[in-house]
């Protein structure tokens, strides 16, 4: 592909992002298994165009407001503000990229070219720019992060625009970390152990994981180290009854099965057939046998009945609004609305009211959210505590020291991690035990 068609292709997916309102991972992927020929070099290239569009969004917004003649704020606008951002090639360069090719998007017009010259003059200005803008997410939400995270909120969003690492999770039912790195490493894949899990480990370049033999013999599973410490901290243990009750695609029931070593039962429940099924080649490759997948009608379904009153462990990874996963998705925070946080609100009740019901005496429910957000963290925990009087909230701390290689962190009865404190996702972990 020319300069040229890359940049139309990236206008192109970008204006799909837009329209669909789907993740921008799954938009791009599928966009590319319909345009085969784009090689590896172009799909980094268009790749490095579009995760810049979205992780500089409403600073590129923002500029593109204050400079055009008539702002209009779109695909072609944002990338034409990125491509002068990155400062890679000069006015000439960037103009050359649009030059009504077969491939190629059409000539810049007279406004756009003034654009492009008045972002490209400002290169050296320091405006001040609202905080929304310099945490690249609308109003809205930021205020919701600041009354959340308070003094650290700088410090946070500040990591959130910043591109993670890959963190993975050696498979202990196959094969130690050490084996593990040793396995990557011959394959060409550097990999570091990391701080918190046990099992984590990160690849700081780029590499292609799911091409190596070492994954596809299951010796290791993509999974952030956040989500790795969420997962250890349910403490399920050998021989135990665990319930998974929003499983998903079985990324945590998977680092459950090898805590539990592989013995005694878990139910992976989830109201997704296409995510259980998912979930299945997974278990396979991992070697788990310990997992059984249900699939529920909701909380009420008359199949969770006989599990009453008789899990060691019931995992709630809650549906929620993401928002600790920005660094990952910087599409996010522009696809969340008001109207979001109260629906998982209320699904979140609902969730923990049933999951309560499956706890056996003396037994854990573990609520876990990837969300920054107090009212779908601390705030629904309360609100728990306060109508479930039989259970109360366990320090994780000396959980932590159980369970993980790291020493504790000063910690109350939950746990937030974040990228900037803990290098991970956002994760908000709460350890309830029922009473005897």
């Amino acid at each position: 592909m020319t300069p040229a068609a890359r940049v139309a292709a990236a206008i192109e997916v970008l204006g799909l992002i837009e329209a669909l309102d789907r993740p921008a991972d799954r938009v791009v992927e599928r966009w590319f298994k319909g345009h085969r020929f784009a090689g590896s070099r172009d799909r980094a290239a268009i790749n490095e165009i579009i995760y810049g569009v979205l992780r500089h969004r409403a600073a590129l917004a923002w500029d593109v407001g204050r400079f055009a003649v008539e702002p209009r704020v779109g695909p072609r606008s944002l990338v034409l503000a990125e491509l002068a951002r990155s400062e890679t090639l000069d006015h000439a360069g960037i103009a050359a990229h649009f030059d009504s090719s077969r491939y190629g998007p059409s000539k810049l017009t007279k406004e756009e070219d003034q654009l492009l010259e008045s972002i490209l003059s400002s290169s050296g200005e320091e405006p001040t720019r609202p905080d929304w803008v310099i945490a690249n997410c609308p109003d809205w939400l930021f205020g919701e992060i600041r009354e959340s995270l308070g003094d650290a909120t700088a410090a946070e969003l500040n990591a959130m625009q910043r591109r993670p690492a890959l963190d993975l999770r050696a498979n202990t039912i196959k094969a130690t970390p050490e084996e593990v790195m040793r396995a990557l490493a011959e394959e060409g894949v550097r990999a570091e152990r990391c701080s918190h899990a046990s099992s984590a480990l990160r690849v700081r370049e780029r590499a292609s994981v799911r091409g190596t033999q070492a994954y596809r013999d299951g010796l290791v599973e993509i999974q952030d180290e956040g989500s790795q410490v969420a997962a250890a901290l349910v403490d399920a243990r050998s021989g135990q009854t665990v319930v998974d009750l929003c499983a998903g695609a079985g990324g945590k029931s998977l680092a459950l099965a090898a805590t539990m070593m592989n013995q005694g039962l878990m139910y992976a429940c989830d109201v997704s057939s296409t995510r259980l099924q998912r979930m299945e080649p997974r278990l396979r490759r991992a070697g788990v046998t310990v997992v059984q997948p249900v699939k529920l009608s909701g909380v009420d379904d008359s199949r969770l009945d006989e599990l009453a009153n008789s899990a060691d462990r019931v995992l709630v990874d809650a549906p929620c609004t993401g928002v600790g996963t920005i660094r990952r998705n910087p599409d996010l925070p522009w696809r969340l609305s008001p109207a979001d946080i109260e629906r998982n609100l209320l699904v979140q009740r609902e969730i923990l009211d049933g999951a309560a019901k499956l706890v056996a005496p003396g037994g854990r429910l573990i609520y876990v959210t990837c969300s920054l957000l107090e009212s779908e963290n601390g705030a629904q925990i309360r609100n728990f505590m306060a109508e479930h009087t039989d259970f109360h909230a366990m320090r994780v701390g000396p959980i932590w020291s159980d369970v993980l290689d790291s020493s504790a962190p000063d910690l109350d009865d939950t746990v937030l991690l974040t990228p900037a404190r803990y290098g991970t996702d956002g994760f908000f972990v709460a350890v309830l035990e029922r009473r005897e």
